[in-house]
């Protein structure tokens, strides 16, 4: 069987709302620390005045070349540590930098929009 489809996330949406574990999720953000032993890296994105920070389990992605600061586009599955924090176990980690991040964002929010369009019309004709 074929995992979800993913909808993308912003980091602060991830730490700050409650998913589901399990959720199908895709995000990006800076690459600030990684351990190959632990299989575990972090993503942060700046929002509005705070820090975000996601926890990425990467043992299904390695071996991979951590370039540290640099950006990284992550799909996988939500977990928790502890039923508190969330953690994506990554399916697939790629390094994005050079991409045009505020381009992305518009594609976000675009894609966001037309799935609610979609929505609405699927409800309408029910």
């Amino acid at each position: 069987m074929l995992p979800a489809p993913a909808e993308y996330h912003y980091l602060w949406e991830i730490t700050s709302e409650k998913m589901s574990v399990g959720s199908t999720v895709r995000t990006f953000g800076r690459l600030s620390c990684y351990d190959s032993a632990q299989s575990s890296a972090m993503l942060t994105a700046q929002h509005s005045a705070a820090q975000h920070k996601l926890q990425i389990n990467t043992r299904f992605v390695e071996p991979f070349s951590a370039r540290l600061g640099s950006y990284y586009l992550a799909l996988g599955e939500l977990d928790t540590v502890n039923d508190v924090h969330p953690v994506l176990c990554a399916r697939l980690l790629t390094c994005i930098e050079g991409a045009d991040l505020s381009l992305l964002q518009n594609a976000v929010e675009e894609q966001r929009k037309y799935l609610q369009e979609r929505e609405k019309v699927a409800q309408g004709s029910g």
